[in-house]
């Protein structure tokens, strides 16, 4: 009954909140650690220099 579909969304609702803090949870870490290693091997990390937008872009010929 009415009962057992309030129970099971209770339970879902507090599965599946529990489920998602753990996925930010080793996702956080996961980036912690990510940028903890860029942060102390900055010589494999260089950063570039910016390019125009025609240097990016190839040359455009119309087809006629």
């Amino acid at each position: 009954g009415v009962h057992r579909q309030i129970l099971f969304t209770t339970v879902g609702w507090f599965v599946g909140y529990h489920l998602i803090k753990r996925s930010e949870y080793i996702h956080a870490k996961r980036d912690r650690e990510l940028l903890e290693y860029v942060r102390q091997h900055p010589e494999d990390f260089k950063i570039q220099e910016k390019k125009k937008i025609g240097e990016l872009l190839e040359d455009f010929y119309p087809v006629r």
